[in-house]
């Protein structure tokens, strides 16, 4: 199983970009999946999440501004970030609660990272 992020740039404060990410392989069924950040320095943070069902939970910091969903037939999740702040500038991951196909175990994988600059 493996999780493949894309979209990150280097934006305009005020601007906007979306992220994606696409799990892919062994698949039985994913539950939960979402994005954490790492800015230089700190430790990595919460960012969102999405339950299978599109329940969603954002964090307070980005609340109002950036949104996920996901596309379950594409095994596919989304983060909509508007009103960037160069407070935002970071490495975004992508995280999902997958159950694989091969030994039927549920783990949280990881995406490899995709960096996002928002200039002043």
């Amino acid at each position: 199983v493996q999780l493949q992020a894309y979209g990150g740039g280097l934006v305009q404060a005020g601007g906007s970009l979306r992220l994606s990410c696409a799990a892919s392989g062994s698949i039985f069924s994913i539950n939960s999946m979402g994005w954490y950040r790492q800015a230089p320095g700190k430790q990595r943070e919460w960012v969102a999440t999405i339950s299978s069902g599109h329940s969603t939970n954002t964090a307070d910091s980005v609340k109002g501004r950036f949104t996920v969903s996901r596309d379950n037939a594409k095994n596919t999740v989304y983060l909509q970030m508007n009103s960037l702040k160069p407070e935002d500038t970071a490495v975004y991951y992508c995280s999902a609660n997958i159950r694989d196909l091969v030994v039927r175990l549920t783990r949280n994988y990881w995406g490899q990272g995709t960096q996002v600059t928002v200039s002043s």
